[in-house]
């Protein structure tokens, strides 16, 4: 039987007098590629920055392996084992591409801990072994994802959170990092995957649900949602 890794009842939050999310529930199950779709403004990146400590809930609870992490610092929920890659990448520029994994590792205490995460790392990214010395800024937008991602991987999450990856790439990149994406959760981690690409996160995802205006307006299997005509006339197009 799969554990529930993350649960979320009745999860509200303010911005002011706008309520961004209101009263949301989820289960993601251990091992899981979760997707949560939707358009702008529905509500996604709101929902993984208060999983993540970024935002506080108005009201609601978040369990994190049976614990309550809603009111939780941000420092504190990555050293539980949540870590996340923000939307419009945000590496740090001017450091090296080797310097900006470090920072990544900055809750492992363990030298050989983070010797495997660079390695870890390193596989799924080739490329970003070829230019560890490069400075993130030179870097193309596809590099600069990929980086994103393997920094929130190399303090060994137990939940990955990725806003966004496919954001402003070429197809072909997108392709690579959903391939990835498919290689973390074999390798026993869960993931997160907020996306307005609904067509390539589906094909990745076990489950997903969609967002609109603050709500969850449906769930289910990614393998189902695939087929509902509803779902693509919104947001697959003729994909």
């Amino acid at each position: 039987m799969k554990k529930t890794a993350l649960y979320i009842k009745g999860l509200k939050v303010r911005y002011g007098a706008i309520e961004a999310l209101k009263g949301i529930d989820m289960e993601v199950m251990e091992g899981d590629v979760v997707a949560i779709l939707g358009a702008n403004g529905a509500g996604k990146t709101t929902t993984l920055r208060t999983i993540s400590g970024l935002i506080e809930p108005a009201e609601g609870s978040i369990l994190f392996y049976n614990k309550e992490i809603g009111k939780l610092e941000p420092n504190k929920i990555a050293q539980m084992g949540i870590a996340q890659s923000p939307e419009g990448r945000q590496v740090f520029r001017d450091l090296t591409v080797e310097e900006n994994l470090k920072v990544g590792a900055f809750t492992l205490k363990d030298k050989k801990k983070v010797a495997e995460s660079f390695e870890r790392v390193y596989r799924y990214f080739p490329v970003l072994k070829e230019r560890k010395n490069q400075i993130a800024s030179t870097l193309s937008g596809g590099e600069q994802q990929m980086l994103a991602i393997a920094r929130a991987l190399m303090s060994h999450p137990k939940i990955l959170l990725l806003d966004e990856p496919s954001l402003g790439l070429a197809p072909l990149i997108i392709r690579d990092i959903m391939n990835i994406v498919r290689e973390i959760k074999n390798e026993g981690t869960t993931v997160i995957i907020v996306e307005q690409n609904a067509a390539q996160t589906l094909k990745v995802a076990d489950y997903a649900y969609v967002l609109e205006l603050g709500t969850i307006s449906t769930h289910g299997p990614a393998e189902i949602l695939k087929n509902d005509p509803k779902l693509i006339e919104a947001y697959l197009g003729s994909h």
